[in-house]
């Protein structure tokens, strides 16, 4: 899992490059928090080291363009906006793959079908790491033999009865707590997921 520095977008940056958008440090700052997060999307996309260098080169260049204009809410997602550029700088370099070759394939894109695919697995990391972010969330919100009912019923496939017995609970107490963590779950993804949408 992501740590708290890695999940976390800093308020106070935002706000310093939005007002200072020359302020050297405050982009080293960034590009050393943001830019080998762009380098993994890419890279666990199967971009190349070169092409996924590349990539992450060009949404930091975006970004010193958006940033003077750019507000942070918090209760909006910096991180799906940032992918959401990601995504566009790979469609760029795709783009300018397919008009360098002409005809002749590139290894970096057979079809339109392998363009989309590397879309949705793009779409797919942020649906996991949104995932990480709210069981974070929620594993601090909930007692810990609560988050190990859920943990061992759901990520380790124990039935009720087994997790019940490791925990020295009840069972129902089991169904209950893991009800419990899943509902709070998809809340917390839900508000993330309208986060980014709006």
């Amino acid at each position: 899992m992501s740590s708290s520095t890695d999940s976390q977008t800093s308020p106070t940056l935002m706000e310093r490059l939005r007002r200072q958008p020359k302020d050297a440090r405050a982009w080293d700052r960034f590009v050393l928090r943001y830019q080998p997060k762009i380098y993994g999307w890419c890279r666990e996309r199967g971009l190349q080291e070169a092409d996924a260098e590349d990539v992450a080169q060009d949404v930091i260049a975006i970004l010193t363009q958006k940033m003077a204009s750019f507000r942070y809410d918090p209760s909006r997602r910096f991180r799906a906006w940032l992918k959401k550029i990601t995504s566009h700088a790979l469609s760029d370099l795709i783009a300018r793959r397919c008009r360098a070759v002409g005809d002749r394939p590139t290894p970096l894109l057979e079809s339109l079908e392998d363009r989309v695919d590397l879309e949705k697995r793009i779409d797919e990391l942020f649906d996991r790491e949104l995932l990480e972010l709210a069981m974070a969330s929620v594993r601090k919100r909930v007692a810990t033999a609560t988050w190990e009912a859920f943990r061992l019923t759901t990520f380790e496939g124990h039935s009720g009865a087994e997790a019940s017995q490791r925990l020295g609970i009840p069972v129902a107490s089991v169904f209950v707590s893991k009800h419990r963590v899943q509902k709070l779950l998809r809340e917390v993804i839900a508000r993330l997921e309208g986060a980014a949408e709006g």
